[in-house]
């Protein structure tokens, strides 16, 4: 009777010890909208989870509070698109290594007849001047997204500061991505949004891409291993996993491989 209970208590412990990180078979990664909303991790995912058994959950928000989530431990990988920010994650001490994945990029679109006449601005820092010059309704995430932190370092490139209109013609949503784009639709705004999203958004009414192709639109994603030194919770193994496979050929071949309606929404470009 006894050396029953003994089993039974000792069995007890056992189950009430944290379980190894490769026991949970899942990691979660700190991502943006642009990832989730243009459809391309319920691409990816499957493929990864079908390769290892790891299942892959995402939270997608603007990348500034991906990196403040992942900065507080609550993530084990930073998938995201705001490149100085994440070199200071990683010299900070909070990230193991950065790697390029991939890039697609940023473009501006608006209402039918383009009114402020961005279509025939010779670069992106004349749209932005003509959008303050005709003070054309422009919708800005207004979230600290990577979207929103290159759209407002084109604003100070082209010398001008927009947020001392907020709230006249510079309307700052506070909202994610596709949020942004429905209210940009819904009050005849322009909006700068990420090519991938914009081809996957379905209520895009009368808008249509109005300025493209300027190089400082370029939009590179990278990635990074939270670092388990900093936060001991980390799935390190399992976080390494997937980094090392979005950056072999296999991985960069699913992201290659995405498309929506016929257009290749990323391209990848990893780096080792």
């Amino acid at each position: 009777m006894f050396k029953t209970w003994m089993t039974r208590a000792a069995l007890l412990a056992l189950l009430a010890l944290p379980l190894p990180a490769w026991a949970d078979g899942f990691i979660l990664m700190q991502s943006t909208t642009s990832t989730q909303n243009s459809g391309l991790f319920d691409h990816l995912l499957p493929i990864f989870t079908e390769k290892t058994g790891i299942e892959v959950r995402v939270v997608a928000v603007g990348t500034g509070q991906a990196i403040r989530n992942a900065r507080n431990g609550d993530g084990d990988i930073l998938f995201v698109h705001a490149k100085p920010v994440e070199e200071a994650f990683v010299a900070d001490g909070f990230g193991l290594e950065r790697f390029d994945v991939m890039y697609n990029d940023f473009v501006i679109v608006g209402p039918a007849g383009d009114p402020a006449g961005l279509s025939g601005q010779a670069d992106v820092l004349g749209a932005f001047a003509a959008l303050a010059e005709a003070q054309a309704p422009f919708a800005s995430r207004g979230d600290d997204s990577g979207t929103h932190k290159a759209e407002l370092r084109l604003w100070q490139a082209a010398g001008l500061d927009p947020q001392a209109a907020s709230g006249t013609w510079y309307r700052e949503t506070g909202s994610g991505m596709g949020a942004t784009l429905n209210i940009a639709v819904g009050m005849g705004a322009y909006a700068m949004t990420d090519r991938a999203t914009w081809i996957a958004f379905g209520n895009k009414g009368s808008h249509s891409i109005v300025f493209e192709g300027d190089p400082r639109l370029f939009n590179q994603y990278g990635i990074i291993a939270v670092n388990p030194a900093r936060h001991p919770n980390v799935k390190a193994e399992l976080a390494q996993q997937f980094v090392d496979w979005i950056l072999s050929d296999d991985g960069q071949a699913a992201i290659a491989a995405f498309k929506v309606d016929g257009q290749q929404l990323f391209f990848p470009n990893a780096t080792r």
